[in-house]
C-alpha cells in the first residue's frame, strides 16, 4: 500500500464540514491503495472539537502528534494570571457572543493591538511557530519512514511552509491543498497588515504556488484564481457529504423548521430573511404557530438580537454546538436550510463546507449572498435551492411560502441533480487518481 503524508492543523476537527475534508478523506483512502499519515498538534488551540468524527478515523492510519508553541500561551505569561484580554484575540479580536471576530466592528484599543501583533508578527498566522520543529522532525521521520506524496491542508497557511520547506529537502512530491484563497481571504482585509507584512504574505505564497507538485483547491473559482495567480493548472476536488452518515432515515417534522448549522456570524446577518419572516408571521397565524427558527454551532449576539428585534425570539431555539451526527440529523428534519454568506465580494469563490451536507439532505435550501458566486451556481445547477440577493426579499418571500405549503401537504422537496458527485467516496477515489498522478510525475523526473 503506497503512503500519502497528510500535514493538518485540525485533526480530529470541529464540526466544519470543510476541515472534515481530510478525515472523510483518510477513511475512504485505503480502499483506494493509500494509507493515510497524518501529522498534526497535539495541544493545538481550537474551541470546539467533534471526537464522534473519530469513528471515521481508519485502522490503517498513522497518527503522528507533536507538541506546537502557540502565541496562546506565551501572551498569556507575559499579561498575567488575570488578563483581561481573551488571548485568542490575537487571532481574532473577538468580544463576548462575537463570532466574527476580525471582521467585526468598533474594537478595543487592545483589540486592535492584539489584531496588529497577529497579524504582523506571525505571518501568514501564529501557527508559523510551528514550521521550523516540524521540518526538523518530518526530515528525520521521512528517512526512517518514507512516503510517496505529501499533501498540505491549509488554512492555517503555514501548514504549506512545512511542506514546501520538506519538499525542498526530500524531493517528495507535494500537493498543496487549498480550503479557502491566501493573499484574497476576506478578513485579510480587516487586520492592520504593513506594507511589508503584505510584500511577505505575497511572496510565500507565490513560493508554495511556484514550488509544489501540484496545486488543489475546493470551488470553480478558488481555481480560476489560483491559476491566475501561479499561471499553471489547478486541481479541482470540492469538499462533499459521506453517504454513511444519512443511512438512518429522516424524522418527521412536527415543526415548521428552518435551520442553521455551524457558524453564523455577524458579517452574514440576513435581516432580509428576519423581516420577511416576521411579516409573514403577523399575517399568517397559523404559520407563527408551527414556526421554530433552530441555529446549532456558534451564532453571533449580533443575530440573536436581529432575531429579537423581528419579534421571533420566542420561536427561536439556539441549540449550541451539535455533534457532526445530530446536527446532520437536525439538517434532515428541517423544512427549508438556510445558507446565509458573508456580506464580503471577496467571499464570491468559497463554497461552504455545509453546501455539501445541505445537498444531502434532501431539503431545499435558501442561499442568501452574491447571486453569480460559487455556492449560486452549485444551487442553480443542482436544482437543490435558490440563492437570494441579501435585499431580495421576494425570492426569500417566495421560498419561504413554497416551503411552507410543502410543510403543509407533506409533499417532500424533489432531490438534486447531480448530487451524488459530491459523495465523499466519490471524492476520494479523484484524489486517489490524483496521487497516482503525481507520483508517477515525480518518478518520471527522478529518473
Amino acid at each position: 500500500m503506497k503512503r500519502v503524508l497528510v500535514i493538518s492543523y485540525y485533526w480530529p476537527p470541529s464540526g466544519g464540514s470543510g476541515v472534515q475534508r481530510w478525515v472523510k478523506f483518510a477513511k475512504y483512502l485505503p480502499s483506494e491503495g493509500w494509507q493515510p499519515v497524518i501529522y498534526t498538534p497535539s495541544n493545538p488551540e481550537y474551541t470546539a472539537v467533534d471526537h464522534s468524527l473519530e469513528a471515521d478515523i481508519p485502522a490503517q492510519a498513522e497518527i503522528i502528534r507533536r507538541p506546537i508553541l502557540e502565541p496562546y500561551g506565551i501572551y498569556r505569561a507575559l499579561m498575567g494570571k488575570g488578563a483581561s484580554v481573551d488571548i485568542k484575540s490575537l487571532t481574532a479580536g473577538a468580544r463576548e457572543g462575537e463570532v466574527t471576530e476580525i471582521s467585526s466592528g468598533k474594537k478595543s484599543f487592545k483589540q486592535r493591538l492584539s489584531l496588529w501583533i497577529r497579524g504582523n508578527l506571525f505571518v501568514p498566522d501564529p501557527r508559523v511557530t510551528w514550521l521550523r520543529p516540524s521540518v526538523r522532525f518530518l526530515c528525520k521521520y521521512l528517512k526512517e519512514h518514507p512516503v510517496d506524496v505529501i499533501v498540505t491542508t491549509g488554512p492555517p497557511q503555514s501548514m504549506h511552509l512545512i511542506g514546501e520547506k520538506v519538499h525542498a529537502k526530500t524531493g517528495i512530491p507535494w500537493i498543496a491543498d487549498f480550503r479557502d484563497p491566501w493573499t484574497q481571504m476576506y478578513y485579510l482585509k480587516h487586520l492592520p497588515l504593513t506594507r511589508c507584512s503584505w510584500n511577505k504574505l505575497y511572496r510565500q505564497e507565490s513560493r508554495v504556488l511556484g514550488s509544489c507538485t501540484a496545486i488543489l483547491t475546493v470551488t470553480p473559482l478558488m481555481k480560476a484564481e489560483f491559476e491566475k495567480a501561479s499561471g499553471r493548472p489547478v486541481e479541482l476536488i470540492t469538499n462533499g457529504f459521506d453517504t454513511d452518515d444519512y443511512k438512518a432515515p429522516a424524522a418527521v417534522p412536527g415543526e415548521f423548521c428552518l435551520v442553521h448549522t455551524g457558524l453564523f456570524s455577524a458579517d452574514g446577518n440576513p435581516l432580509v430573511l428576519w423581516k420577511v419572516l416576521s411579516e409573514l408571521s403577523a399575517s399568517m397565524p397559523e404559520l407563527r404557530e408551527k414556526l421554530r427558527i433552530c441555529l446549532a454551532g456558534r451564532t453571533d449576539a449580533g443575530i440573536k438580537e436581529a432575531i429579537a428585534a423581528a419579534g421571533l425570539e420566542a420561536c427561536t431555539t439556539d441549540m449550541g454546538y451539535l455533534s457532526h451526527a445530530d446536527a446532520v440529523a437536525l439538517q434532515r428534519s428541517a423544512a427549508l436550510l438556510l445558507l446565509p454568506l458573508r456580506r464580503d465580494p471577496q467571499y464570491k469563490p468559497i463554497l461552504p463546507g455545509k453546501l455539501f451536507e445541505y445537498l444531502a439532505s434532501g431539503v431545499q435550501i435558501l442561499g442568501i449572498g452574491q447571486t453569480d458566486g460559487a455556492m449560486a451556481q452549485v444551487l442553480s445547477e443542482s436544482g437543490a435551492g435558490v440563492t437570494a440577493d441579501w435585499d431580495d426579499a421576494a425570492t426569500v418571500r417566495n421560498t419561504i411560502l413554497a416551503a411552507w405549503e410543502r410543510f403543509c401537504s407533506g409533499t417532500p422537496f424533489p432531490p438534486g441533480k447531480g448530487v451524488e458527485a459530491y459523495s465523499r467516496k466519490a471524492l476520494t477515489a479523484r484524489l486517489a487518481a490524483l496521487l497516482e498522478k503525481v507520483t508517477r510525475n515525480g518518478q518520471e523526473e527522478s529518473a
